[in-house]
This record gives structure tokens, sequence and C-alpha cells, in this order.
């Protein structure tokens, strides 16, 4: 079995609470937007955005993976998207980070993302095959989601 660990930096026990999802079915790009979308927002909020994301009510800006993407009408931003099945495992993170801030004792409603992060993970690899006896290779990523939460 793999030792999972966080890659935070300033991590205190008392003041800190964390969630992870190891190895989730979902592509590591849209999963590094949803974290860099909801870090730093109160746990309310960023459950709303992902629900909204859900719904395809509101977008998540693309910043690092912007080409070819479709235009969405987000202030600032030329690219962004809909990503529903990494907002969904990203929402069972937070709904697991909420549960251990309410087993710490701390107030869910006023806890604050300060570290969310997407990392690639294993790589599971595949094989289509084609015409003449051939075959063409089909991996498919997994990633790990991190987030740490702090009382305001």
């Amino acid at each position: 079995m793999p030792v999972f660990r966080y890659s935070v930096r300033e991590y205190d026990p008392i003041i800190h609470v964390r969630a992870s999802g190891r190895e989730v079915n979902i592509s590591p790009k849209a999963a590094r937007e949803v974290c860099t979308a909801i870090k730093g927002r109160m746990l309310p909020d960023a459950k709303a955005f992902l629900e909204s994301v859900m719904t395809k009510e509101a977008a998540v800006p693309f910043r690092r993976y912007k080409k070819e993407g479709a235009h969405r009408s987000i202030p600032g931003f030329h690219t962004g998207a809909f990503p529903v099945k990494a907002a969904e495992e990203i929402l069972a993170v937070v709904s697991n980070l909420e549960a251990n801030a309410g087993f710490k004792g701390l107030n869910t409603d006023r806890l604050v993302i300060v570290h969310a992060a997407a990392h690639r993970g294993v790589r599971v690899r595949g094989f289509i095959p084609r015409a003449m006896g051939r075959s063409s290779p089909s991996n498919n990523t997994l990633t790990h989601i991190e987030l740490v939460g702090r009382e305001a």
C-alpha cells in the first residue's frame, strides 16, 4: 500500500482540518482548475459554487489550461468550462472536510479553505485494438485531491 502525504507546508492539527480524495477517476486538469476556483472561499460558499457548477449555472475559469477551450461569460477570463464530474468528486471531499471539522469541534460556517490542490496520480494503462492486429495505447490518469481548512 502506498503512503499518501499532504503537500501543504504549514499545518497545525489544532487549528487546521484536512481531507483528501485519493486516486479519483477525474481529469487532473479540470480538478486543478476547480481547486484553484474554491481556494480561499468559505466552506458554504465553496459548496454552493460547486453545486452551481454541477447544474451549469456558474462556469469555472480556466487559468492554465485555456487553449482551445470554449468561451464563457466570466469577467476577466477568456476560457471557462463546466467540469461536472470533477465538481461532484471535489464536493464529496468538501463534505468530508466539513464532517472532519465538525468532529474536531470547529465551526463549519466559519471554515475557510486555505489549501486546495489536485495532483496527478497513477496512470492506468489500457489498449484499443486497431486494424491489422495492431493496438494503440489508451491510458487513464487518476487524480489526488487534498483540501485543508481553517476556522476564520
